[in-house]
C-alpha cells in the first residue's frame, strides 16, 4: 500500500466514539475516509451531510422485484459514521463505503430464503418470510446464532465484571480521559483477543475480505492518509495481512450479485425509539436520548446538571412537585454513586437511581411514567424533498395518482360505491392503510338502505402518517405486502374467536387474501377446540358479516358456510347449560351475545335443521327452572317474535313468571329480559299489557320503589309519541279502538298501582294532570 491507513474501531451509535473520532481525524487529516457500509451506495453517501438532512435517518436498500427483501442502516447525530461523513465533506476528503455491496447482501438473503424453502417440511406449506429486522443485514438464521460476534462488547463487559456492555463502554470510551489513540488501540487489542478465543462467523470473514480489497484499492489511488471507520469487531481482521488472491477466492463462494437495475437505495426518516435496543435493533443503545444529550453537551461540562433538570421538567409536566433543592440533591447523589462504584463519571444508571430517590421520593412508578419519553424520546428525522421516496410512500403516491385521491389537511367526505371498480379500489386502499395504523380515512355509517355496497369515509391527511409508513417497512415495501404481513401477525396474536373473525372480516374488506386464508385456517382450528358458549356466540355475527362482504366485494366466502353452521350447532348444544346459575352481570353479557347471534342467524338463512336446533336451545332456556330469569325472559321473547311460541304460551309464561308466588327480584329480571328492546310490543298486544299491569298492581310499595331503576331502564327505549300512546292506553283505556280489560274487583288499590306504569313510561310531569279513569 502506498498510503498510510489508520483504523478506527467504533461503536455504531456511541457519542464518545464520535467525539474521539473527530479529534483523531483532525489530527490525521486523511485524504480519504472509508466507512463500513454497502459499497454500491457510495453515490448517495454524500447526501447524508446535506443541511436539509435531519437525523435520525436510515439508508434503505431493497430489491425492486421483491421489496420485502430489504436492509437498513440507521444513523443518529451521535453516530461516528455520520460525524465522519460530515468531516469528509467539510474538509474535501474522498468519502466511500467499503462493505459488501447491497446487491450482494440482498442476493445472499434471497439465496437463504430459497434454501429455507427447499429445506422445509415435505410437501408442507412454508410460513411467510418476514422482512429482515431494521438493524440487520439480511443473513440466514444459522449465521445469526453466534452471540459473541453479535455483541462482543457485552462479552468484554462480562469479563471485566460489569453487568452489561452499556456500562462498560461508557466507562472505557464515553467517559474516559485517556488519549484517543490509546483508546482505539486498546479496543482493537481486546477485540483481537475475543476473536481468537471465540471464532468468527463465515459471513463476517467474507465482509472483511471485501473491505480489505476496497482498502487496498483506495490506498493505491490515494495521495494522502486513509481513515477506516468500522465496527470495533472488524479492526483486527482489517489490520491483518492477507493475500488479495485469498480474499477474492473467499468472495467467489458468495451468490451472484443482483443487477444494479434490480436494487434501489434511498434515505428515509427514522425515529429515536427505533435506535433503542429494546426495539429489536441489534446495534441499538439503551437510552438514545441520553446519548443525544451527551453529544450535545459534551463540551459544556454540565452534562449531569442539565440532564437532571430535564428530568425534573418532565416530572413537573406529569403533575409532580419537584423543587430545585431536590435537583441539587440528585446531582450530588449521582456523583456519590459514581464514586462508590469507582466509575469515572456518573452515567444514566446513577442518574436514574438518584432521580427516583430525590425527585420521585423513592416511588419507581413516577419514574416509569417519564422513562420512555426521557430515554427514548420521540424525535423523527427528515430527508431532503428531492430525495427518492421510500417504497411504501412511493407505492401510496402511485395509487393516489391512479385513483385520483388527493391528500388534504382539511377533512373531506368521500362516498364510495363498491359495485364500481374505482370505488372498490379506493375502499381497499383505505382499509389497508387503516390496518397499518395510517387512518387517512375514517369510515362513517353507510346510511340509508344501501347495505354493504356503499361506504362513506372522512378523509384527512396528517404529516405523521408518513412516519407510520416508515415504521411499517418492517412488514414489507408495498402497501399490500405490508398490510398482509401486519394482519397475519395480528391474527397470530389474537386469542378469541370473535376477535379473529373480526380480523378475517378486515382482511376481506382490504382484499388481503393471503392473510385472510391464514386467518380462516386459524379460525377453523380454534373453533374445533372451543366449547365456551360465549366465545362461540361472539364469533357468529362476524362470520355472517364476512359472508355479506364476500358477496358485496365479489370474494368467495362459500367455504365459511360449514364453519358457521358448526359454530351455531356447538352454541346450540352448550347454550342451555351456559344460561344457568348466573349473576346479573354475567346474564346481561350473555344476553347481549344471544340477541346479536340470534339476529345474525336469522340473517344467514341457515339450514332448517340448524335453525330448529337453535330454537330448541332457546326453548330449553325459556322453560328450565335453573335458567337465569333475565335469559329466560329473553328466550321467550325471541321465540315469540319468531312465531315459534304462540301468544297463549307466552301469556302463560308471563303470568307464571310475574305471579305473586315468584320473588319480586326474579320477576323483575324476567320482565327486563323479555321487554328490553321490545317495549313497543305493549302498544299492540293488549294481553301482554294486561299481564304487566296486573303484576305491577300486585307489587307492594317497597318492592316497586326498589325496582323503579330497572323498570325505567326497560321503558327507556320508547320515544315521546310511543310513551304518550302507551300512557293513554293504560290510563284511559283508549288506543285506536283497543280497550284495556280492567278487573273492577281490584278497586282503588288497583287504580293506585295502575298509575305506577304511567310513572314508568312518562317523559315529563304532564301525566299527573290527566284524570284517572
Amino acid at each position: 500500500m502506498s498510503a498510510t491507513v489508520r483504523y478506527f474501531g467504533i461503536r455504531h451509535h456511541g457519542p464518545g466514539s464520535a467525539a474521539r473520532l473527530l479529534d483523531a481525524l483532525n489530527a490525521l487529516q486523511p485524504a480519504c475516509v472509508l466507512i463500513e457500509g454497502p459499497a454500491d451506495c457510495t453515490d448517495i453517501l454524500g447526501q447524508l451531510a446535506r443541511a436539509e438532512m435531519q437525523l435520525p435517518v436510515a439508508l434503505l436498500a431493497y430489491c425492486q422485484d421483491d421489496p420485502a427483501t430489504a436492509s437498513y442502516w440507521p444513523f443518529a447525530e451521535f453516530s461516528p459514521e455520520y460525524q465522519a461523513c460530515l468531516w469528509a465533506v467539510a474538509n474535501g476528503a474522498e468519502l466511500r463505503f467499503i462493505d459488501l455491496p447491497v446487491s450482494q447482501q440482498l442476493a445472499m438473503a434471497l439465496a437463504a430464503r430459497e434454501q429455507d424453502s427447499e429445506d422445509g417440511p415435505e410437501g408442507g406449506e412454508q410460513e411467510a418470510q418476514s422482512p429482515p429486522a431494521a438493524d440487520k443485514n439480511p443473513v440466514s438464521e444459522a449465521e445469526q446464532e453466534t452471540p459473541l460476534s453479535q455483541d462482543p462488547i457485552a462479552e468484554l463487559a462480562r469479563l471485566s465484571g460489569y453487568q452489561d456492555g452499556e456500562a462498560w463502554w461508557n466507562d472505557l470510551i464515553e467517559q474516559n480521559a485517556d488519549d484517543d489513540a490509546a483508546i482505539f488501540d486498546s479496543v482493537a487489542s481486546a477485540m483481537a483477543a475475543l476473536r481468537d478465543s471465540a471464532g468468527v462467523r463465515p459471513r463476517d470473514l467474507q465482509r472483511e475480505a471485501h473491505m480489505r480489497l476496497e482498502i487496498a484499492q483506495a490506498a493505491k489511488a490515494s495521495d494522502g492518509p486513509i481513515a477506516v471507520v468500522c465496527g470495533a469487531w472488524h479492526v483486527p481482521a482489517l489490520n491483518e495481512k492477507h493475500k488479495i488472491s485469498a480474499d477474492k477466492a473467499l468472495l467467489k463462494a458468495l451468490p451472484k450479485k443482483l443487477a444494479a437495475t434490480k436494487v434501489r437505495a434511498t434515505w428515509v426518516p427514522w425515529t429515536s425509539p427505533r435506535l433503542a435496543s429494546r426495539s429489536g435493533y441489534g446495534a441499538g443503545v439503551d437510552a438514545p436520548q441520553w446519548y443525544q444529550h451527551l453529544w450535545q453537551h459534551r463540551s459544556s461540562g454540565r452534562v449531569l446538571e442539565s440532564w437532571l433538570t430535564k428530568t425534573a421538567a418532565a416530572l413537573r409536566q406529569q403533575g409532580q412537585v419537584v423543587s430545585t433543592a431536590s435537583v441539587i440533591e440528585a446531582v450530588r447523589l449521582s456523583r456519590t454513586l459514581a464514586a462508590v462504584r469507582q466509575r469515572p463519571a456518573a452515567g444514566f444508571e446513577e442518574m436514574r437511581e438518584a432521580a427516583i430517590a430525590c425527585l420521585c421520593f423513592g416511588e419507581p412508578l413516577q419514574w416509569q411514567g417519564i422513562e420512555d419519553e426521557l430515554l427514548l424520546g420521540s424525535q423523527v428525522g427528515a430527508v431532503p424533498p428531492d430525495s427518492p421516496l421510500l417504497p411504501l410512500l412511493e407505492d401510496l403516491e402511485k395509487q393516489k395518482k391512479a385513483l385520483r385521491l388527493k391528500a388534504e389537511a382539511s377533512s373531506r367526505e368521500l362516498s364510495l360505491d363498491l359495485r364500481t371498480e374505482p370505488g372498490l379500489l379506493k375502499s381497499i386502499l383505505l382499509h389497508r392503510l387503516t390496518l397499518l395504523d395510517v387512518p387517512w380515512g375514517l369510515q362513517t355509517n353507510a346510511g340509508g338502505s344501501r347495505g354493504t355496497f356503499r361506504e362513506r369515509w372522512l378523509l384527512c391527511w396528517q404529516p405523521e402518517f408518513s412516519v407510520r409508513l416508515v415504521e411499517n417497512l418492517v412488514y414489507g415495501s408495498t402497501i399490500a405486502q405490508a398490510a398482509n404481513a401486519c394482519l397475519a401477525e395480528k391474527m397470530q396474536g389474537q386469542s378469541t374467536l370473535a376477535g379473529l373473525t373480526e380480523l378475517v372480516q378486515l382482511g376481506l374488506e382490504a382484499d388481503l387474501l393471503e392473510a385472510t386464508a391464514q386467518g380462516l385456517k386459524l379460525l377453523d382450528s380454534r373453533a374445533a377446540h372451543t366449547d365456551d358458549c360465549s366465545e362461540l356466540l361472539a364469533a357468529v355475527p362476524s362470520l355472517v358479516q364476512i359472508q355479506r362482504y364476500g358477496t358485496a366485494r365479489q370474494l368467495s366466502a362459500s367455504h365459511l358456510d360449514a364453519l358457521l353452521q358448526r359454530l351455531v350447532v356447538q352454541a346450540s348444544v352448550s347454550l342451555p347449560y351456559a344460561c344457568r346459575n348466573l349473576n346479573d352481570e354475567e346474564a346481561g353479557a350473555l344476553g347481549r351475545l344471544i340477541e346479536k347471534s340470534h339476529d345474525a342467524i336469522q340473517l344467514a338463512q341457515l339450514d332448517d335443521a340448524i335453525n330448529s336446533g337453535w330454537f330448541e336451545a332457546l326453548g330449553q332456556v325459556a322453560e328450565h327452572g335453573h335458567s337465569s330469569p333475565a335469559l329466560a325472559g329473553l328466550a321467550n321473547r325471541l321465540l315469540y317474535f319468531a312465531d315459534i311460541k304462540d301468544a297463549a304460551s307466552v301469556q302463560a309464561a308471563l303470568q307464571v313468571a310475574l305471579s305473586p308466588a315468584i320473588a319480586t327480584a326474579e320477576a323483575a329480571r324476567f320482565f327486563e329480559g323479555f321487554f328490553t328492546g321490545a317495549t313497543q310490543q305493549l302498544l299492540y298486544d293488549p294481553s301482554l299489557l294486561e299481564t304487566v299491569t296486573h303484576w305491577l298492581s300486585a307489587m307492594d310499595e317497597e318492592a316497586f320503589i326498589a325496582h323503579v331503576p330497572l323498570l325505567r331502564r326497560v321503558f327507556s327505549g320508547l320515544d315521546a309519541m310511543e310513551r304518550r300512546r302507551l300512557m293513554d292506553t293504560v290510563l284511559h283505556g283508549r288506543q285506536q279502538g283497543l280497550t284495556l280489560t280492567v278487573n273492577s274487583a281490584l278497586g282503588e288499590q288497583w287504580q293506585g298501582h295502575l298509575q305506577r306504569l304511567g310513572k314508568l313510561i312518562q317523559r315529563d310531569k304532564t301525566w299527573t294532570q290527566t284524570p284517572h279513569p
